[in-house]
């Protein structure tokens, strides 16, 4: 049974829980912020910048995008638009975490929101499903995952400055890590299809489209795309 907001409370306990849960998660987020850092270095990005990106975004993602539009010139619209297109999961892992903050302050659900990621939505959803889940360990989980993120890329961009451009591949980190994020994705038929349709829907704006105009228009064609062609396929099954 869920607790009341009246019967959650701050303490030793709670917050060490919190911790032991996100550990895993910081020890993941160290390196990929690390690699971040050193590729928005080379591009240009001082520390303070790296420090505001994380701390305002706070998305692995994202950020990695923002770094690779900022080194081909992109337009500060085409960046926002699809930083924001690439966040728009957000709202539907807040909604489903939202059931388990009844009569809870919008002070609290703000600064909870705001950690939310992947990784910790996942580990709460889990936890809070499983039972006993204090939202003050979900809380503790979630910035102890951001304040990791912000000091790895902020620790990457000093690093970067000790390793010289084009060191050990670093130029085609972020190309080979964008084909890492894209082959992990593809694990299903309706992902090839959207990939296919991003690339062709990318080539195409590119050849007849200024500016960077050509990444918003793949991003929003192959999402509604996609989103059309699951819910096709589901309405075929369900009419089996």
């Amino acid at each position: 049974m869920m607790k009341s907001d009246a019967t959650e409370t701050i303490g030793n306990d709670v917050i060490k829980a919190g911790l032991a849960a996100a550990w895993p998660i910081c020890l993941g987020y160290f390196p990929i912020g690390l690699s971040l850092g050193v590729l928005a270095q080379k591009g240009g990005l001082a520390p303070w910048q790296m420090a505001a990106m994380s701390i305002l975004i706070f998305a692995g993602g994202s950020q990695f995008i923002t770094v690779a539009m900022l080194g081909a010139a992109a337009s500060p619209l085409a960046i926002i638009s699809t930083v924001f297109m690439v966040n728009l999961r957000h709202l539907l892992m807040s909604s489903a975490l939202a059931v388990h903050f009844p009569n809870v302050s919008r002070r609290f659900l703000t600064l909870f929101a705001y950690g939310i990621t992947d990784e910790s939505f996942a580990v709460n959803l889990t936890r809070f499903n499983q039972g006993g889940w204090n939202r003050y360990s979900a809380l503790t989980l979630n910035h102890a995952a951001n304040a990791t993120w912000v000091t790895s890329t902020v620790l990457g961009v000093y690093i970067g400055q000790l390793v010289p451009p084009g060191a050990a591949g670093v130029d085609y980190a972020l190309t080979g890590m964008f084909i890492c994020l894209l082959v992990f994705q593809l694990r299903g038929h309706i992902f090839i299809i959207t990939a296919l349709i991003a690339a062709t829907c990318s080539l195409l704006a590119y050849l007849w489209l200024p500016g960077n105009a050509y990444v918003i228009v793949a991003s929003c064609s192959a999402a509604t795309a996609g989103l059309i062609l699951k819910r096709t396929l589901r309405k075929r099954e369900s009419t089996r």
